[in-house]
């Protein structure tokens, strides 16, 4: 369990952060990015949230909490009988992702047209949301090509990108007021 008495520690001072196993990296490190953008993702879900209430906080409750479960995983490289077993994104995570998805989606209509950010306020922050998770997605791929990265934790950010795309549809009245692209319409 994290117990934090002192919130400043100076041990960043020089551009250096240590990971979940200890070992001292600099901020700008791959891992540090990919974790960064995971925490980022989580604060704007944040923002949703006093948009939202009943069941779809509960969802996007479980939502940040599994970040901070992603956050771990990346933050802790994959190391061969390491002291303290290190927390991981799992396999479940992605499913309840992929049923909430499907149920949220069964209640829209199909698209017609790509939809721009907009609309409500919840669904305008989630598209914002979306974008960040999708830069997450990129440094974590990054990240995977130079190291190992589980493969769940890399599914469980491309799912909720998806997910994020379909709430912000769901709570745009059910896609009903959806802000849609036109092409070309200011030429």
């Amino acid at each position: 369990m994290v117990k934090l008495t002192k919130i400043y520690t100076r041990g960043g001072d020089k551009g250096q952060t240590s990971l979940g196993d200890g070992e001292r990296v600099s901020k700008a490190d791959l891992r540090v990015d990919a974790y960064g953008d995971v925490d980022e993702t989580n604060a704007i879900i944040g923002l949703v949230r006093l948009h939202v209430t009943g069941e779809t906080d509960k969802m996007l409750s479980r939502i940040q909490n599994d970040l901070f479960d992603l956050g771990a995983d990346l933050c802790t490289p994959e190391k061969e009988n390491p002291k303290y077993p290190p927390l991981r994104i799992i396999q479940q995570q992605v499913d309840r992702l992929e049923q909430e998805i499907d149920q949220l989606n069964s209640e829209l209509s199909p698209l017609n047209s790509f939809i721009l950010p907009g609309g409500s306020a919840a669904s305008s922050y989630l598209h914002l949301a979306r974008t960040v998770c999708r830069r997450a997605e990129r440094r974590i791929i990054a990240l995977a090509d130079s190291e190992h990265v589980n493969s769940a934790a890399v599914a469980y950010v491309n799912r909720l990108s998806d997910y994020l795309f379909v709430l912000g549809r769901f709570l745009n009245n059910k896609g009903a007021e959806d802000v849609l692209w036109v092409p070309g319409a200011n030429r």
